[in-house]
């Protein structure tokens, strides 16, 4: 028997609830529900899940709080359900370590497509956790399988796993112009919306993190094109 994803639904509205976990269920996912920050606490502390579908908007909680407690202690995924006009809070949900969101309402089918997105990197990431290619740019390298960044004097750079992902675009694929549509599609296997600012937002924040905002020396932006890594990139491939 194959394995079933068990899918915890963090959200206030009954109706939400009740329609996500009868949806979820025949599409071959086993389904948890929360009413409250409260009631994902309990759930997360009897239950192992495969992913959180979080919504920002609950009685007891921020959801942006939860979310960034959750990714302190665990990596497991995080879709968060957001209203369409929460496009502040859907950016800081990408930066405190969100893998992916939604805007409400949506329809239950694009849901399970971006739930299934997220598993299949998050299943990619642990097959590479294996030893994996590493890669020096600038002063830094990017090692595949512990999935960290670090400097010259062996400093680690905190990314998170949608940071890291986008890195790795770019670190694969050296002197290449890539666009948004392109690395939305490498990093979240989606097209982008016509307000999907989330691959601006990681640039931005992957580039301060590196230490080159102002600068735009390692990321560059090309106009009507996207992004290039523009440092000579030098691949390390692990030993069999």
């Amino acid at each position: 028997m194959d394995y079933a994803p068990h899918v915890l639904v963090v959200d206030d509205d009954q109706e939400i609830r009740k329609l996500l976990a009868r949806y979820l269920v025949t599409q071959g996912f086993r389904t948890t529900t929360a009413a409250s920050g409260r009631e994902m606490e309990e759930c997360l502390t009897s239950n192992k899940f495969d992913l959180v579908v979080l919504d920002l908007m609950l009685p007891d909680a921020s959801g942006l709080d939860l979310c960034r407690s959750l990714r302190a202690r665990s990596r497991v995924p995080i879709i968060l359900l957001t209203a369409l006009k929460e496009d502040v809070d859907r950016i800081i949900g990408l930066e405190i370590g969100a893998d992916d969101y939604l805007g409400k309402p949506f329809n239950p089918r694009e849901l399970v497509a971006r739930i299934r997105a997220v598993l299949r990197r998050a299943t990619d990431r642990e097959e590479l956790a294996a030893p994996g290619n590493s890669y020096k740019f600038a002063t830094f390298t990017a090692d595949q399988g512990t999935r960290r960044v670090t400097t010259e004097a062996g400093e680690e750079v905190p990314l998170t796993s949608a940071e890291f992902d986008l890195l790795m675009a770019f670190l694969e694929r050296p002197g290449r112009i890539l666009s948004r549509d392109q690395l939305l599609d490498i990093t979240q296997g989606r097209e982008a919306g016509p307000f999907d600012r989330s691959i601006d937002v990681l640039v931005s924040r992957v580039r301060r993190k590196l230490g080159d905002a102002g600068s735009f020396q390692i990321l560059k932006t090309q106009r009507n094109g996207g992004y290039q890594l523009s440092v000579r990139v030098e691949a390390q491939k692990a030993q069999p």
